[in-house]
């Protein structure tokens, strides 16, 4: 494709008339975004046009950006945030106006800026925003803290798409049909893009939503689902409204929403959430062939009469029919038709019908042509939508296919590491029951022990005791021998004693029978005891026979008993000898269990400190982009604020104290390496957040502040890589000192406490008694004025007479004029500050109040303090006027600026205001004078300007030719001149302006709140 076409089409699209972009041309914009890869010619285009100067112009770029974003390539997202500084200036420049088109270019040039950022921060989402679910799901890595960000994201998204809509609505009038005519077309044409996105934006914010209400608790997520329900009721309102213009019936289909929004805290209702869908119908043409088509309708729609020379021809031929002729006596007479005048009605109503099935083949024609034209540049427009579509596939599968095989490599290394943990984990458990084995066999082995010990005592008692019974049978054994050895004495000493009786009895027989009877008697009771101690005698021997044998038996036992011990003291043995060896077996097994487990801690160790190492390169690589980003060209357009400099300082000292704890307790115990990982890059992100912050925020201040901050933020830097690289070492981790970090970040943080706005360092009673001097200097300034007003008007009815002194009297009596008007504005800015304050502070004091509304109060300050300013240099301005020394541009100039002082003091007194306060309409009434006296001193400058120009008349009379010549000469060099030094004012002028916005916003703090986000 030609870039000479696609520049062509780009001025085509691009242009001054109030109607609708052509979508060929739009379409041949994006083809040329494809064929080149890029926006390069487009915006090579765009910056030769007038944009800042031509709302209409402005809007219609802002119309093909937008589609250039949503269905060119992807590199335009990159191409065009080079512009987004002039895009920001714009957009700003063109918010000024309250009205028209200028309004509408503000909101839409702010979409396109909050489109540019969502798409740079989420790489993942293409331009058209449409992803699936898994795609979705990827976008935010499976961190909620991703999701819950990307959804505040994508709130702020969807709030400038909604604000563009109701601007559009808002600016048109739809008491009347605007959306059939050229003007409401051009506005309206955009809203196709908008209702794209918003339907997109709708649905992922609902399922995000869902998500975060599975993760988080629902208080933690109010503030979204209050947020969601605002969007959700303007959306739907917008999308009824859009629904019922005819411009969008034929052109898009708009999805209605529900009636009401989804219930996030019943995670079923995720199940009735219906994604809405945008149809653009197949036959739906655009705007232009839309407005060929009934304009065609329009023309030419009536049957076509046949020419007058046909006609005659034919009357020629056969005649005038029997109705129309005059002569046709056999109809007059009521005479019947012949065959003839038949034959011709019959060929002349065929010839008619002919004719009217002729005519419709014609426009059947007609409009089948039409249609098939229609049908064409449709499948043109599908062709090269596919196109597009075909090459965008591409690009995703060529991605998706790298991420495949990346993800392939990952799994395989996750396989291969999972299948070592397995084998790990398998031989762990086989040492362990190996291990629990042995043990249960050792437990057994000192149980068997045990009992063996316990028998052996119960044989050792046993065998005291059979020792016993022993002894006792041998000491009962010697006791029995002793008594029979005593019987037997006794038995014997019985029997000497007997025999001895006996014989002193037989020596006695012979002396008396009477004694020989009782020795009878005697000898008989003698014998019988005999036989009784012979009995006692073989009961002993018969109990000692019973104790032999039993002393026998326990000797047998006893035996048996010291065979069972040797028996059971070898058992004994062998069995010491067999648990000596397990346990021994056991021992070696531990041995090599604890060896392994020393092995595997190793290992952890290893794969601990290559995880810190990972996190210590990440944080030192996002460091030294930060570095490198700060150097870069582009990023010279970035500014930031000293107030978010120094809270991301604070954010980074904080930090420092976290990585210190987290350095302790990792060099205490490595385990606590992921604590210490996540601080690390948390560092590292605030770190360079920081020093992008700080060399965004040198690039607002003068040059010397500029080059002592920068240099402080590349300290900074390199004092960040300093301690990374200690830290990266195993022996200096423990001692690396973090101190020169600390003083340079300090260091920062001191320079842009220094740089913020001096209006913030005022202390309150400082700040309350301000606002008191500065109205009550503004009262005395303009008092002043129109005292010395009233002296230059006196001074100049004595000397000047007249044309000057009429000059003179109307300039002054306008300027006297406008200071009255002057005054009564001062005076109702009073009454209703008044108002203001005591409708405001409550049981606050006043100068609570304006400290408490501090920026409120500073506008109001800057404001008196540009009021009083103009008048005293219009009065000054007015002095050297009257005395023939000034310039009347600088009174009109001066005129302007009173009142665009006095516009921004009824601005800032009308912040606060009631809007039914009679204070306040008052002083509307009073800003409306001020600007119809400055109007009044303008008009008055201007004619008495002309009136005195008109009195100096040219006479070149006297003048030779060569002086005539010479003179013409001198002008034309005059007129170069001044128009070189016009142009040289008009571009230091922008400048001016430019630095008193800069300056402005400093002061006042209109960049606060997007402070943090000037930079990328």
């Amino acid at each position: 494709m030609d870039l000479s076409k696609i520049a062509v089409s780009i001025n085509k699209a691009i242009n001054t008339q109030e109607v609708a972009v052509k979508e060929k041309h739009a379409r041949t914009c994006i083809l040329g975004t494809h064929h080149e890869k890029g926006a390069h010619t487009f915006w090579a285009a765009v910056n030769r046009l007038p944009l800042s100067s031509n709302a209409v112009l402005c809007w219609k770029f802002c119309h093909v950006f937008h589609k250039l974003l949503r269905d060119g390539h992807p590199n335009v997202i990159k191409d065009s945030m080079r512009n987004k500084a002039d895009l920001t200036d714009m957009s700003r420049m063109w918010g000024h106006l309250s009205e028209g088109y200028g309004k509408l270019c503000s909101v839409y040039l702010k979409l396109l800026i909050t489109k540019m950022d969502f798409h740079v921060k989420n790489p993942r989402f293409p331009g058209n925003l449409q992803m699936s679910n898994r795609q979705l799901d990827e976008a935010g890595e499976n961190d909620v803290n991703n999701f819950f960000q990307l959804t505040v994201e994508m709130f702020d998204y969807l709030e400038c798409e909604l604000n563009l809509f109701l601007s559009v609505f808002s600016s048109l009038d739809m008491s009347r049909s605007v959306s059939v005519t050229a003007a409401g077309q051009c506005r309206l044409a955009p809203l196709i893009q908008v209702i794209l996105d918003c339907s997109h934006l709708y649905d992922y914010t609902v399922k995000l939503l869902f998500k975060l209400h599975s993760c988080l608790p629902a208080d933690t997520l109010q503030g979204h689902r209050d947020r969601f329900q605002e969007q959700f009721k303007k959306l739907k309102s917008l999308f009824y409204r859009s629904s019922n213009l005819q411009y969008f019936k034929r052109l898009i289909q708009i999805p209605q929403l529900p009636e009401n929004p989804p219930n996030f805290l019943r995670a079923s209702a995720l199940s009735e959430h219906i994604s809405p869908v945008v149809v653009i119908p197949a036959e739906a043409s655009s705007p232009e062939s839309e407005h060929v088509v009934e304009t065609d309708e329009l023309v030419d729609t009536d049957v076509p009469v046949l020419p007058p020379a046909v006609e005659t021809k034919f009357d020629d031929l056969f005649g005038t029919s029997a109705a129309i002729d005059p002569f046709n006596f056999n109809s007059q007479n009521g005479m019947r038709k012949d065959d003839k005048d038949r034959l011709i009605d019959q060929l002349t109503r065929e010839i008619q019908a002919l004719k009217d099935e002729l005519e419709s083949f014609r426009l059947e024609s007609g409009r089948l042509c039409q249609a098939l034209r229609g049908r064409v540049s449709e499948l043109e427009a599908e062709l090269a939508e596919q196109s597009h579509l075909r090459l965008q596939a591409a690009g995703e599968s060529e991605f998706l296919r790298a991420e495949l095989e990346d993800v392939r490599r990952v799994r395989e290394d996750t396989e291969k590491e999972q299948r070592s943990l397995t084998e790990i984990e398998k031989k762990a458990q086989a040492n362990e029951q190996r291990y629990n084995k042995l043990k249960e066999k050792y437990t057994e082995l000192v149980q068997s022990h045990a009992d063996l010990l316990r028998k052996n005592a119960e044989v050792t008692r046993q065998m005291t005791v059979a020792q016993a019974a022993q002894d006792e049978v041998e000491a009962v054994r010697r006791e029995m021998q002793e008594k029979v050895k005593a019987a037997q004495e006794t038995s014997d000493r019985q029997e000497s004693q007997q025999l001895q009786q006996l014989q002193e009895l037989q020596g006695e027989l012979l002396s008396s029978r009477a004694e020989l009877e009782s020795l009878k008697a005697s000898v008989t009771s003698s014998q019988q005891s005999s036989e009784t101690l012979g009995s006692q005698l073989e009961a002993l021997q018969s109990e000692k026979a019973e104790l032999v044998q039993s002393l026998s038996a326990l000797e047998v036992e006893l035996v048996s008993r010291g065979v069972e011990l040797e028996q059971a003291q070898g058992l004994l043995a062998a069995e010491r000898e067999s648990g000596a060896k397990a346990a021994e077996t056991l021992q070696n097994q531990l041995n090599q269990k604890e060896s392994r487990e020393q092995a595997l801690e190793s290992q952890l160790a290893e794969a601990r400190w290559s995880s810190l190492q990972g996190a210590l390169e990440e944080a030192q690589k996002i460091v030294q982009e930060s570095l490198a980003q700060i150097d870069d060209p582009a990023h010279i357009g970035c500014t930031s604020s000293a107030d978010y400099l120094a809270s991301r300082c604070q954010a980074s000292l904080d930090c420092m104290e976290r990585l210190r704890v987290a350095r302790e307790g990792y060099c205490a115990d490595d385990s606590s390496v992921a604590e210490l990982a996540r601080v690390l890059i948390h560092s590292g992100h605030l770190l360079g957040d920081t020093i992008v912050q700080g060399s965004a925020t040198s690039h607002m201040v003068p040059v010397e502040q500029a080059e002592a901050l920068s240099d402080s933020v590349k300290a900074c830097g390199a004092a960040a890589l300093a301690l990374l690289a200690d830290m990266k070492q195993r022996d200096s981790l423990a001692a690396a000192d973090d101190g020169g970090l600390r003083a340079a970040l300090e260091a920062v943080m001191a320079t842009a406490v220094k740089l913020r706005p001096k209006g913030l360092e005022l202390q309150q009673g400082e700040l309350g008694d301000l606002v008191e001097q500065e109205m009550a200097a503004t009262s005395a300034a303009v008092e002043s004025a129109a005292a010395r007003i009233e002296e230059m008007l006196n001074k100049s009815r004595a000397v000047d007479t007249g044309v000057k002194m009429e000059v003179n009297e109307r300039i002054l009596a306008s300027c006297t004029e406008l200071m009255q008007a002057i005054k009564e504005l001062v005076l109702s800015s009073k009454d209703l500050q008044r108002d203001i304050v005591e409708s405001g502070r409550g049981a606050a004091t006043t100068k609570e109040f304006y400290v408490k509304n501090s920026r409120w109060t500073e506008g109001l300050i800057s404001a008196s303090k540009a009021v009083g300013w103009g008048a005293t240099v219009m009065v000054d301005a007015a002095d050297l006027v009257v005395q023939g020394e000034g310039k009347f541009e600088e009174l009109m100039v001066c005129s302007h600026e009173i009142a665009a002082s006095t516009a921004q003091l009824v601005a800032a007194s009308k912040v606060k205001a009631d809007k039914d306060s009679g204070n306040l309409r008052r002083l509307q009434q009073a800003s409306r004078g001020v600007t119809q006296a400055a109007a009044a001193v303008v008009a008055s400058t201007k004619s008495g300007k002309s009136q005195i120009e008109d009195t100096d008349t040219m006479d070149f009379s006297s003048m030779t030719l060569t002086q005539i010549k010479r003179q013409e000469m001198d002008s034309q060099v005059l007129v170069l001149e001044l128009e070189t030094r016009l142009q040289r004012e008009r571009e230091r002028l922008g400048e001016l302006r430019k630095k008193h916005y800069e300056l402005a916003g400093a002061a006042e703090g209109w960049g606060e709140a997007e402070g943090g986000q000037g930079t990328g």
